[in-house]
């Protein structure tokens, strides 16, 4: 059977997570060829009883035969358990292998990645299709190996016997050759399309379990029920057609193996007959020729598991091989080290300098330029608000300086050096950001705040919290610091996980600061209480602060108006009410309504 380059540049990725387990491997397959070496020649037991005992009507010697057949069955029976042994290790270690791989690799991967792609869909890739390599590649991989040397054991021994009868079932396999790859094809695009639709499954209760009380509050249960009945209907008719073409596969091989067992077995009993061969031949014959169908059928099988596991290993090194959109340049790993091992001795220091120059930027899968020529210079521990409406884009130029993503043309300078000079770690290292929809990680209140910094001591933890007034909402908790936050916070409130991720911003004492709208989800009495920690923490800091309710950012040094996608003002709070523009018009509206609040109010 002709397997196609393609195909087999597919599996030859699969090679450097097998290199560390290669003594593992050569054991598996020099275990399971003794064992279908031992299962080839029992056959030849039969015949040796026949003439040598049954025939003769004598047991002489029949004492050591029994011996030494029980001496072959027991080292079958270790072997096997050896083997068993040694493929649970390779499946174990190489799905473990791929997942660690796998994660790293999404820890390199820009936010483009993230924002395009489904968490169901990289789950799908990182956990089932993981386990499914790791097991094809520990047990399909025995059976391909044991098959293969059972039938070709098989062949030679009746190739010994009688090798007329033999021809009339090696015959067969050019048969089964063609009808292998005829289904190759089928089963594999057909696979590949059971994984899609199983990532989709993923996907829809990843969704459901996160947003149930969403779900609730919207009472859209049936809308949700309905689309994840149309997903699994779409899954049950792939997988039925999966399931067809194994099984119209697997019964054609098992009938043309049939077939040659028949005409074997008509055609020796004729030889029985006319004396061209003994009894105890036939008996060797027959029972080679019942049993060649079962290793054919399992090879036939096995090949089916081997094809339909491409789509599979298709996946997971999509993911393997998809380059990051933002990445240092050898020059700069080889100075200043990566993600995973930095060389922070070579780290300069930050003072939060930011410079851009003629910058003009579009997003990968964008059409139009969101930025163009943009010029502007930003001296250290300056603070700089960027409003606008939602969805205005005003997260753009803190991405772009924060490098979560890099100019289409022109630059960006740090401290008067572009920040591509210079390793991602080194400046995102001396970034604090506080998002408006906080994450918490699982485990309690101090171990979040202490994310800031691995190093801090509880001391400073607390210090970190007192500072934007969270020390007490966190000690009317029931264990206080010690407080469990459930998985992604969902045991605390909004604005309590706000306040936590506002202290862990702040126990990393950085040289820039990024507030996205950070008080937007803290009630008015709280953001009180932390607008002066706020400026306090901003001083001598360079820092952006996107904001929606503009009564926050008046003290700001420079004001950037965002519309659409571009800055159209930028200025004083004074200088730009003066103006009368668009910031203007903003600010008054606001001033409006929290006035017009405030009087319902009372």
């Amino acid at each position: 059977m002709k397997i196609k380059n393609k195909s087999l540049q597919t599996w030859a990725k699969l090679l450097p997570f097998l290199a560390p387990y290669k003594k593992q491997m050569i054991a598996i397959i020099a275990l399971m060829l003794f064992g279908a070496c031992i299962d080839t020649i029992q056959p030849l037991f039969s015949g040796y009883a026949v003439d040598h005992f049954i025939e003769p009507r004598t047991t002489e010697g029949l004492l050591p035969f029994i011996l030494f057949y029980v001496l072959l069955t027991v080292l079958m029976t270790l072997g096997t358990i050896l083997m068993a042994i040694a493929a649970l290790k390779v499946e174990m270690y190489v799905g473990r292998d791929m997942k660690r791989k796998l994660f790293e690799h999404l820890q390199t991967l820009d936010f483009s990645y993230y924002n395009t792609t489904p968490v169901g869909t990289i789950m799908a890739r990182v956990m089932s299709d993981t386990n499914k390599i790791g097991s094809v590649l520990a047990w399909s991989l025995v059976d391909i190996f044991w098959s293969a040397a059972y039938v070709v054991g098989c062949v030679f021994v009746m190739l010994a016997v009688n090798w007329r009868l033999a021809l009339i079932l090696i015959a067969i396999i050019p048969v089964i050759a063609v009808f292998t790859v005829f289904f190759q094809k089928k089963i594999l695009a057909v696979n590949r399309r059971v994984r899609a639709i199983n990532a989709e499954v993923t996907r829809h209760y990843n969704e459901g379990i996160s947003g149930a009380k969403t779900s609730k509050t919207l009472v859209i249960e049936e809308k949700n029920d309905t689309a994840f009945r149309a997903v699994t209907d779409d899954m049950r008719r792939t997988t039925i057609h999966a399931v067809w073409l194994n099984a119209v596969y697997i019964p054609i091989i098992g009938f043309l193996t049939a077939i040659g067992v028949a005409l074997v077995l008509t055609r020796g009993g004729r030889m029985v007959l006319f004396g061209d061969i003994s009894v105890g031949e036939m008996t060797v014959f027959i029972n080679y020729a019942l049993i060649i169908a079962d290793p054919v059928q399992q090879l036939a099988r096995t090949i089916s598991n081997f094809i339909s596991t491409q789509a599979n290993i298709e996946r997971v090194s999509a993911l393997l091989e998809r380059k990051p959109l933002i990445t240092d340049t050898p020059e700069v790993i080889e100075k200043y080290g990566t993600s995973f091992e930095p060389k922070r001795e070579n780290w300069e220091p930050i003072y939060g300098h930011i410079t851009f120059d003629d910058v003009t930027f579009k997003y990968s899968d964008g059409v139009e330029n969101v930025l163009e020529h943009f010029s502007l210079d930003i001296p250290a521990g300056t603070t700089v608000a960027i409003v606008g409406e939602t969805g205005a884009g005003k997260s753009t130029l803190v991405n772009l300086a924060c490098r979560f993503f890099e100019p289409t043309e022109g630059r960006i300078l740090i401290d008067g050096k572009d920040y591509r000079e210079r390793s991602m770690l080194w400046l995102h290292s001396s970034i604090g950001y506080v998002l408006q929809t906080p994450h918490l990680f699982s485990g309690s209140v101090r171990e979040n705040i202490r994310y800031g910094r691995l190093d801090a001591t509880d001391a400073e933890i607390e210090a970190a919290a007192k500072l934007v007034s969270a020390h007490d909402c966190i000690m009317r908790m029931e264990k206080g610091y010690d407080s469990d936050v459930g998985e992604g916070g969902d045991q605390l409130s909004t604005g309590e996980k706000q306040l936590i991720s506002f202290a862990r911003a702040v126990l990393a004492d950085p040289r820039i600061f990024v507030l996205d709208e950070a008080t937007a989800s803290i009630d008015t009495k709280t953001e009180e209480l932390i607008q002066h920690a706020i400026s306090t923490l901003l001083e001598n800091r360079t820092s952006f602060l996107i904001a929606h309710r503009l009564s926050t950012i008046r003290h700001a040094d420079l004001i950037l108006v965002v519309r659409g996608g571009k800055i159209i003002e930028q200025g004083t709070h004074e200088a730009l009410l003066e103006k009368g523009g668009y910031y203007a018009d903003l600010y008054n509206k606001q001033f409006e309504q929290e006035t017009a609040g405030k009087v319902f109010a009372e």
